[in-house]
């Protein structure tokens, strides 16, 4: 039983640590998790906060454009009528100037008519000497009204005036009807000098107006003109620079790749020789020292048979016999001789070591120097490349821009012409028809006045009557 009690009390102790550490786990779990379900909060209520202000932003930029659009309507509408304005306002001008010319055609025609039809029956007309009957006034006023009548009439002829002399016929017609019974006998005539002076003012206003508005048009489209005009010859003569630099550079660039394929193929060609050169030195020193060993092997054999010493070596060499005999005198011959062969043997392999020595120090020091040449070659040409590339896509932009002004140019110079047909080309120039209508108004006025200063002398007439006809009651 105790072992049982034991046993059980272990287990339960093991499974308290169990339990303790599973809780412990637990409690690890559960507090990452809520760490994490916060942060994860967190970073919804800012992604809620960022996507609110992107919608704000997004409608901010909706309602920017929708006004940007609208404007843009607007103004095209409002260039596409300012344009018909002025389409229509040019045409109403070409056809007013047409009407004019032919109005002044057909008065002209018929003043002709008139001055060769009616000279006699106008002197019988409108004699100053005739007078109406009945009237109170009849000598002065008619003089006052011819006088009128013919002051409008030159008028009308000095300025070449349809309106004058329609003016004058109306002046005539009224004197005709007479003016008795009125407090005022020059009222209707008054009023229509009057109403041609009101007229005559108004179109001197309108004519006013419409040069101010031509000389600013004139004025802006001629500054415009020759800004643009400015900005083709600038972009032109830079397009012109940048073309030749372009040129030039590029025709470095193939006197440079000329020169780096002459230098290629003399440093093949060098390849080339230093290989045969050395191969032919390679094929010289083998032969050469196979043939020193041979004569040296040739020497000892000699030395060896005739017994040489140093003395007998250092013998001098003795003539040719004339006959051949085996005596000793002949092997010292041709131990000298093969001698003088060993050192030339020697002496020419010194020689081509050498010599190929210095030509392999040449190849490498021309090699380097073709390097050092090749590599400089190479960036040159990589940086004019680089550069002639950059003046071709400047020279491109630029005529771009060209071709933008040229165009700008062409409207601006159609617009130009629109308005010098509107505004230049007329019968006469602005100051003339300026001039010619302030003299029709200050002849107007003249007649004006002279009706006024006799409307004066008649009330002052009328009234010495009435006071005379008070006195003889």
């Amino acid at each position: 039983m105790e072992d049982l009690k034991e046993k059980a009390e272990e287990q339960l102790s093991n499974l308290r640590k169990e339990e303790t550490n599973t809780k412990h786990n637990f409690d690890m779990l559960k507090q990452s998790l809520d760490d994490q379900i916060a942060a994860d909060n967190k970073d919804l209520d800012e992604e809620k906060a960022a996507k609110g202000a992107a919608v704000a932003a997004k409608a901010t930029a909706e309602a920017d454009l929708s006004a940007t659009n609208k404007d843009l309507a607007d103004a095209e509408a409002a260039l596409a009528s300012a344009n018909q304005d002025c389409m229509q306002v040019a045409a109403d001008h070409e056809a007013t100037v047409n009407g004019r010319a032919a109005e002044l055609k057909a008065i002209a025609d018929a003043k002709n008519i008139l001055t060769s039809t009616t000279s006699g029956a106008e002197g019988q007309t409108y004699s100053l000497l005739q007078v109406r009957s009945g009237s109170m006034l009849k000598s002065r006023a008619d003089l006052a009204n011819a006088e009128v009548v013919t002051l409008v009439k030159q008028l009308a002829q000095t300025h070449h005036s349809a309106a004058l002399a329609q003016l004058a016929s109306r002046i005539a017609a009224v004197m005709r009807l007479g003016t008795s019974g009125s407090d005022d006998p020059f009222a209707k005539v008054k009023d229509l000098i009057s109403q041609m002076i009101t007229k005559l003012e108004e179109e001197a206003d309108a004519e006013a107006t419409e040069k101010a508005w031509c000389d600013e048009q004139i004025a802006k489209t001629e500054e415009k003109k020759v800004d643009l005009e400015s900005d083709i010859a600038k972009l032109t003569a830079k397009i012109d620079v940048a073309s030749a630099k372009s040129a030039d550079l590029k025709n470095e660039v193939k006197e440079l790749q000329a020169a780096l394929a002459a230098l290629a193929k003399l440093q093949a060609e060098m390849d080339n020789t230093r290989q045969e050169s050395h191969a032919a030195f390679v094929q010289a020193k083998a032969d050469l020292e196979l043939g020193l060993q041979g004569v040296r092997q040739a020497l000892t054999v000699l030395r060896e048979y005739y017994g040489g010493s140093a003395a007998f070596m250092q013998q001098p060499r003795p003539a040719m016999p004339e006959l051949h005999s085996k005596a000793e005198g002949a092997g010292n011959s041709i131990v000298g001789i093969l001698e003088v062969v060993e050192s030339d043997f020697a002496q020419n392999l010194a020689k081509e070591t050498t010599q190929e020595d210095d030509a392999e120090a040449e190849y490498q020091k021309i090699t380097q120097e073709n390097a050092v040449t090749k590599t400089m070659k190479d960036q040159d040409q990589k940086y004019k490349t680089q550069e002639y590339t950059g003046l071709d896509k400047n020279i491109a932009d630029m005529t771009a821009d060209r071709e933008t002004a040229d165009t700008e140019l062409s409207a601006v110079m159609d617009y130009y012409s629109k308005v010098k047909d509107r505004c230049i080309a007329k019968p006469e120039t602005y100051e003339t028809r300026k001039a010619r209508r302030e003299a029709e108004i200050n002849g107007l006025k003249q007649a004006l006045s002279i009706l006024e200063d006799e409307t004066a002398f008649v009330q002052r007439s009328k009234k010495s009557a009435l006071r005379g006809r008070s006195l003889s009651l």
